[in-house]
């Protein structure tokens, strides 16, 4: 198979779909892996690497948009819609169910999409969705941290303190990766820490592996209010598998908070679980909403991208060798896992979150594949 990697076009994202180690495991199981000039230099992988590992590098992104599958970091930006056709197979984070004009955009190219954040291990695990979550909850404390600094328009508090002063407070809304991973990192910072979630077998679980350093609550209108208005900082880490985020941070709730206090939404990419949420970019970050700061990036993980990069690979590659060497077709009729992430196929929507959020018909993946 030819797979292409093209360079990523999204404000400030420097990820790169593919390591030079990915390409040499593809290359070595006889396949052409067509890399875009420069698209690996974001991430610190130079072309003189990728071309060692057996790479061919093309000059233009239409030079590797032409290949049989291409493999991305973010969703396809609006001019590249047009390398979209329907012989093509497209790997990458979709995010379709907050992405009508996209959806649309696919569905009238006929290519199929498979998306990372909806191939789901039959636990309800999302292997290729976790590794960025890690990295977005981790950094939403970092970001939020910073954000809390008067010059950035915060309150001026240190998240953790001093001996003598107390530190931040934040609430962690969403105890799933996200919202583990920024407990940890909240904690390590010493600050005091809430995380509310409907599971409670999560909050048992949550409380357990983190020693009881933090406080659980079972998420309500009423204990989310109450969280929200007494924290310096909030962060949304909501997620519904596929689908567009629910708005349990209303804009009330915002209003209560302190003026300098900040929001990071991490769920932007599904549309927000914060009311007032409206996406941002690594230029332009922050918004303010009744005095209070937003961050609400939708690619957080592109401002590491060498973590990012190596993260998202190691997971992803597996599935790009079996797409590689089985084709399309084979590959996710024998592998339920895979199959998870086909969203759209051929004109049809195939994933019924992305029907729902837009009205549309779904189809089965088994029918139009």
């Amino acid at each position: 198979m030819i797979v292409g990697v093209p360079s990523e076009i999204k404000d400030n994202e420097y990820r790169v779909a593919m390591t030079p180690g990915g390409v040499k495991e593809l290359a070595a199981a006889g396949h052409t892996v067509l890399v875009e000039q420069g698209a690996g230099d974001g991430s610190g992988f130079p072309d003189a690497q990728y071309q060692s590992a057996g790479a061919r590098i093309v000059q233009a992104a239409a030079d590797a948009w032409a290949a049989e599958m291409v493999v991305k970091v973010k969703e396809p930006q609006a001019a590249e819609f047009g390398f979209m056709r329907p012989d093509l197979v497209l790997f990458t984070y979709l995010h379709l169910a907050a992405e009508e004009v996209l959806t649309r955009a696919m569905l009238e190219r006929g290519l199929t999409g498979i998306a990372y954040e909806t191939v789901e291990l039959p636990d309800g695990q999302l292997p290729l969705l976790t590794p960025m979550s890690e990295v977005a909850g981790r950094m939403s404390v970092q970001v939020a941290a910073r954000s809390l600094e008067k010059p950035n328009g915060g309150r001026g508090k240190l998240l953790g303190g001093v001996p003598g002063v107390r530190p931040a407070t934040v609430a962690i809304v969403g105890g799933g990766v996200v919202g583990l991973n920024a407990a940890q990192m909240a904690l390590g910072l010493g600050a005091s820490v809430t995380i509310l979630d409907i599971s409670l077998t999560r909050l048992r679980y949550l409380d357990e592996i983190l020693g009881g350093r933090l406080t659980t609550l079972a998420a309500n209108a009423l204990s989310i209010a109450e969280a929200v208005k007494r924290s310096d900082v909030v962060i949304g880490g909501v997620l519904v598998k596929g689908a567009r985020a629910p708005k349990l941070v209303t804009r009330q709730m915002v209003a209560s908070m302190t003026p300098g206090s900040v929001i990071v939404d991490v769920a932007v990419d599904q549309g927000g679980c914060i009311e007032t949420t409206r996406p941002t970019t690594h230029s332009a970050p922050t918004f303010e909403v009744d005095g209070v700061v937003h961050y609400c990036v939708t690619n957080m993980p592109g401002a590491v991208p060498r973590t990012s990069t190596y993260a998202l690979s190691n997971a992803t590659l597996p599935y790009v060798v079996k797409l590689a060497n089985r084709g399309v077709r084979d590959a996710v009729q024998s592998d339920p896992v895979l199959a998870k992430g086909v969203n759209v196929v051929a004109g049809h929507v195939t994933y019924g979150a992305v029907a729902e959020a837009f009205g549309l018909p779904v189809a089965r993946v088994e029918d139009v594949l």
